[in-house]
């Protein structure tokens, strides 16, 4: 069930950014010959008796494209056609490129609308969601304690409470709990009634499920609570949440760079996914909750959108930083040239793709 989820969802966000190639290209009056989710010979096909179009599904799930006429570089164009690609205005041919990865900002900014309208935002308060099995924590917490403080530090993040416990270096925490009265007992104005209470909780160090060796960052092991916490929830005004839901694409793309900068410098290590890594996280994300499930899905739309604004040669971006160039200019880029460098960076992303995917394959199947 959550598999068929994770495989739509996928799916969705392809659509999204070729839909958004289409519906600009026609709308700039271009004529489209092919639309694709995957690549290679289509298995399910339908022509468009109106446009032509063929519309198909394909067996190679790395992405999908929308084949307009004339945008291979190595493709006769009749210069008399004035539907082909290479013949409409700049500007139009650059907002038909650039509308795949706009349109995938716009679904994450949609999506997470629907999240805060119908299930409210996130706080910066979080409560005990899970106890893992195994763990000193199990009988201690209960699932709705919120931790407060740790060694009397203050608590206001996992990311924060994660910190201190491993600063420990293994050693005990106490962790200041604030609990609802287990008896449902409520104060005067008819709250329920919370007390703070301290717990010891020794922090056992994090192995591999997978290979069993322990993980470490900054050389050093990881150690957990194996507490899994949820923020709490509150509910907001439609002006609140459309506010946050046009923020949510600008705060994920600064984070996404940040990450990319600190992989780059070797402040961290580079952990690629391909297509394989994505449905088995999505996988897991709607087993978690239908809500949990839709945020990654905007997450990785907002990855999509912005890894084809990358000026690389084969992505969208690379196709920008020519139109770029021929709005300044105001003359074309060679064909073969630019033929030659899409080519070239097809040919390595292609190596990429199959080196990620069996990657994937052995560390998720």
């Amino acid at each position: 069930m959550f598999y068929f989820e994770a495989i739509a969802a996928l799916a969705l966000l392809i659509v999204v950014h070729e839909g958004g190639h289409f519906w600009v290209a026609r709308w700039c009056r271009m004529r489209i010959e092919r639309f694709s989710i995957g690549f290679g010979p289509g298995v399910l096909k339908h022509r468009s008796a109106k446009t032509g179009t063929t519309f198909q599904l394909a067996p190679i799930p790395f992405g999908g494209f929308v084949e307009i006429q004339g945008m291979n570089l190595a493709e006769e164009v009749d210069p008399a056609d004035l539907y082909a690609y290479p013949n409409r205005p700049v500007w139009q041919r650059f907002l038909t490129i650039f509308a795949g990865p706009a349109t995938n900002y716009l679904a994450a900014i949609v999506v997470m609308f629907g999240v805060y309208t119908c299930h409210g935002m996130e706080t910066d308060r979080a409560h005990v969601a899970e106890l893992k099995d195994g763990y000193d924590a199990v009988g201690k917490l209960v699932v709705g304690d919120h931790i407060v403080t740790a060694d009397n530090q203050p608590v206001t993040s996992t990311a924060q409470l994660s910190d201190i416990v491993n600063a420990k270096a293994g050693a005990p925490v106490v962790l200041g709990v604030e609990r609802v009265d287990p008896s449902g007992a409520v104060d005067a104005d008819g709250n329920p009634v919370v007390t703070t209470i301290a717990i010891t909780v020794q922090p056992k160090v994090y192995k591999d499920d997978t290979t069993g060796e322990i993980v470490k960052k900054n050389d050093k092991p990881v150690y957990l609570l194996g507490v899994i916490q949820e923020a709490d929830v509150a509910k907001v005004g439609v002006g609140t949440a459309a506010g946050k839901a046009l923020a949510f694409p600008v705060d994920t793309t600064r984070i996404i760079t940040t990450g990319l900068y600190e992989i780059v410098t070797g402040k961290q290590d580079a952990d690629p996914g391909g297509v394989v890594r994505i449905t088995s996280e999505l996988h897991k994300a709607f087993e978690s909750s239908f809500v949990t499930g839709l945020k990654l899905m905007a997450m990785l739309s907002v990855y999509l959108g912005l890894f084809n604004l990358f000026p690389l040669p084969a992505l969208d971006g690379g196709r920008l930083a020519f139109l770029v160039y021929e709005m300044v200019t105001r003359r074309r880029a060679n064909p073969k040239i630019e033929a030659t460098v899409h080519m070239a960076g097809i040919l390595v992303l292609g190596v990429v793709l199959i080196l990620v995917l069996f990657r994937d394959c052995s560390h998720v199947l």
